[in-house]
């Protein structure tokens, strides 16, 4: 999106939930002098103003956000600003969400028992141009591609309702979902019941099962 900073330095914004997890990797940068910290964001919303405010030569971003997932974070932000390098760093080695993310654009992949050099050096690669996987991403790929697995049922889930049915599997009830997502507990129930008209199954906890099984959320 932008040109380098001054002096040769990478701009970067952080993108994550946690507050305790953006302070560790904003220590990590201050260590290094070609890499500055120019912007945080906690959730999808501030993420596309940070990004647009900050122009960032690179995002570090984990895959869980309190109001989309990372893939979706990774297609807007690719869509709004397509020459921004997006680098994931996320405890998940899920073969969906590995695959998702880079289909969506991003040019890295890393898990967070990464060294500070190996991020570092993701990174610099990533402003690059050049795409850098953990090591344990780049087994699961190959693994993909010599034993696919078989594609799973698609169920037409909308955006609204994959995240509803993702609460579901975190054991939210109509209520708790309808506050977090700031709509009423009647709307809530209309959502419910087509996710589980959609799933083909009779109730919430079948439809968590089949959730998890099929990796939908």
């Amino acid at each position: 999106m932008s040109q380098m900073g001054s002096a040769g330095v990478i701009r970067v914004v952080i993108i994550d939930d946690h507050d305790i997890v953006r302070r560790g990797l904003a220590m990590f940068l201050s260590g290094f002098d070609d890499l500055e910290l120019v912007g945080e964001a906690s959730t999808a919303v501030e993420a596309v103003r940070v990004c647009g405010d900050c122009t960032p030569d690179v995002v570090l971003m984990d895959m869980v956000m309190p109001d989309t997932d990372g893939v979706s974070l990774t297609a807007t932000l690719k869509r709004l600003y397509p020459a921004l390098p997006i680098v994931i760093l996320s405890s998940s080695k899920e073969d969906h969400q590995i695959q998702g993310a880079l289909q969506a654009g991003a040019i890295g992949y890393l898990l967070k028992n990464v060294s500070v050099f190996e991020m570092a050096e993701t990174i610099r690669a990533a402003h690059a141009g050049k795409p850098m996987l953990a090591p344990e991403v780049t087994q699961r790929l190959i693994n993909m591609t010599v034993h696919p697995h078989p594609a799973p049922p698609q169920y037409n889930l909308t955006q609204r309702e994959s995240q509803i049915l993702a609460l579901m599997v975190e054991g939210l009830n109509n209520q708790d979902i309808a506050d977090r997502i700031f709509v009423s507990r009647a709307t809530v129930k209309v959502y419910v019941s087509t996710i589980l008209s959609k799933l083909g199954v009779q109730n919430r906890i079948e439809a968590v099962r089949l959730a998890v099984q099929n990796g939908l959320v």
